[in-house]
């Protein structure tokens, strides 16, 4: 059985407060975008799993594919017999879409179907969290307004097929626990709630990501990334999460001619 894990973009990010659990509250949007990896499970003698595509670093153990099996498992120890799985990466790693968590939040959905577990999305929902904050989101998988750790979800009705999305993803590595130490959380600026009564073309002077500023300064490319954006005609342009991912949101059909000092993967969806 296959399926094809999709990333996200954040639509502004504002970290408004740091918990007594070291976690960080945040609000932001987040919206599916049509960048997807492959993912297939088959009939195994014993459970493996194989990787193309894509480097993806980190042991086979703390892949989410990998820990969403084995957190199943234990639940229906008759129903999910071993298998082989095959992963094929097209999202980039650490780059603020959301891939490993989209996989993770995947698999437990892949397997609910494969097997017959019947598994709601509300109990997929839960399972997924467990994987981490913003898995969930992918088990909805509309456009969200994320709060808390980004698990606490609504659904906002935000439709930009209207649009281009042009999606830059620099070589550029990022430690997100660095990017929160340089953050002093303070209220966000404008309810994310409201996002969709906004026109898109207002965005640029009333939404913004916390990260931009301090990532900016220690990695110039990425403000070279969203200038040239803008300037070639991006309504909208953003760093996505803690980045390095920098998207642009553009009349249909434009497209912008980026050129920068550095190996970048670019994504268009027109």
């Amino acid at each position: 059985m296959l399926c094809f894990p999709n990333c996200k973009i954040n639509i502004g990010l504002y970290i408004t407060r740091k918990r007594e659990d070291g976690y960080h509250d945040i609000e932001t949007v987040f919206y599916p975008v049509q960048v997807r990896d492959v993912l297939e499970i088959v009939p195994a003698e014993k459970d493996d799993m194989h990787i193309s595509g894509l480097s993806v670093s980190g042991n086979l153990n703390d892949n989410l594919v990998w820990k969403a099996l084995q957190l199943l498992r234990p639940v229906y120890p008759d129903k999910i017999t071993p298998i082989d799985m095959y992963l094929h990466k097209v999202i980039p790693m650490g780059a603020g879409l959301g891939g490993g968590s989209a996989d993770g939040a995947f698999m437990l959905q892949l397997l609910s179907n494969y097997f017959k577990l019947g598994l709601s999305r509300e109990q997929l929902a839960h399972y997924a969290l467990q994987l981490g904050s913003d898995c969930p989101f992918f088990i909805y998988n509309t456009p969200q307004f994320a709060s808390g750790r980004g698990e606490k979800l609504s659904e906002v009705s935000l439709d930009l097929s209207a649009y281009s999305l042009q999606l830059i993803c620099p070589e550029v590595h990022l430690s997100t626990a660095q990017a929160f130490s340089t953050i002093r959380p303070k209220a966000a600026p404008i309810d994310l709630n409201l996002l969709p009564t906004i026109p898109v073309e207002q965005w640029k002077d009333k939404v913004s990501n916390d990260f931009e500023q301090p990532v900016f300064e220690k990695h110039p490319v990425l403000s070279e990334i969203k200038k040239q954006l803008c300037g070639q005609g991006a309504v909208y342009a953003s760093m996505s999460g803690s980045g390095s991912s920098v998207y642009g949101i553009f009349p249909k059909g434009i497209k912008a001619a980026i050129q920068v000092d550095a190996a970048f993967k670019e994504f268009f969806a027109a």
